[in-house]
């Protein structure tokens, strides 16, 4: 397989990895923040959520080296 198409495929998958973690972490933070009692574990997991969001947006913003 050609170094491009490599390229394109590692692209994409960076790509539906980052929507995934965008959509787990966004359903997680709803979830601990609006249906969940956690109490003191409230904040960690609402921390884990936003980072997961935070790094699905990097996935996607990210352009692999070419």
């Amino acid at each position: 397989m050609s170094d491009e198409g490599d390229t394109f495929w590692v692209s994409l998958f960076e790509r539906l990895i980052g929507l995934l973690l965008i959509i787990i972490g966004a359903v997680l933070l709803y979830f601990t923040a609006t249906t969940a009692d956690l109490g003191g574990f409230g904040l960690f997991f609402g921390v884990i959520s936003i980072v997961l969001v935070i790094v699905g947006i990097f996935l996607l913003l990210v352009k692999p080296p070419q």
